[in-house]
């Protein structure tokens, strides 16, 4: 019953992530004013997407039996990334106008607040089952590092940034370089939190894990 709980949970959540960004597009194109590049420079749209994608393969993977260890990495990464698109936009964002980073106030909600939330609450019931080194979980960060490098980059190109944080017109250089690390410094520190949960759920004695490739979860009819 476990095993049927998570794939429900994973499949409800990376559906509805799916659904709010779909929804974002088709409203935005409705008001003439979708532009993909910009749209798909937003961290909450990529780290969004890459969340929906991440929970919908995870439910199919438990659905058919198999472990989801092998997409351990790219889970840790999801949930990362997930988790800085909830805080940053908490403390950086949460005081503007909703409707500058969404087009309907619903997808603002699910997707800077309840999507982080349920990610970190799926890693937390249900972890690897095996652990993931700091020293691998520093790999995740090379996504948040490569987007802040290419806004930089783009920005100035187009005129246009997708976080007041990052365009150095609206607070100076010297502000961008402060939020980028802070930024930077926090993924690394939820990066090692998150391998060393996973970690200390494998020595756990007694700690829950994932029933074995072929099986459902269900009790053995037979026995």
């Amino acid at each position: 019953m476990r095993t049927l709980g998570l794939i429900g949970f994973k499949l409800i959540l990376g559906l509805l992530t799916l659904t709010a960004l779909v929804t974002e597009v088709v409203v935005l194109i409705d008001r003439g004013t979708f532009e993909a590049a910009n749209f798909f420079s937003y961290f909450t749209v990529e780290s969004n997407l890459l969340a929906s994608v991440v929970l919908l393969l995870s439910a199919g993977l438990l659905a058919s039996g198999r472990s989801l260890d092998r997409i351990a990495m790219l889970r840790g990464a999801s949930t990362l990334y997930m988790l800085v698109t909830g805080i940053g936009f908490t403390v950086l964002l949460s005081g503007l106008e909703a409707t500058q980073f969404t087009a309907v106030a619903w997808d603002n909600t699910v997707l800077h607040y309840l999507v982080p939330v349920a990610v970190a609450i799926d890693w937390l019931i249900d972890p690897p089952a095996v652990g993931i080194s700091s020293r691998k979980a520093m790999i995740w960060l090379i996504f948040p590092l490569v987007y802040v490098a290419y806004t930089s980059i783009r920005g100035p190109l187009v005129d246009w940034y997708p976080y007041p944080f990052l365009d150095p017109g609206e607070n100076g250089v010297a502000a961008v370089i402060v939020v980028s690390i802070g930024i930077a410094v926090l993924a690394a520190l939820i990066s090692l939190a998150l391998a060393w949960y996973s970690r200390f759920r494998v020595a756990t004695p007694g700690a829950p894990t994932p029933p074995p490739a072929g099986s459902t979860g269900l009790p053995d009819p037979g026995r």
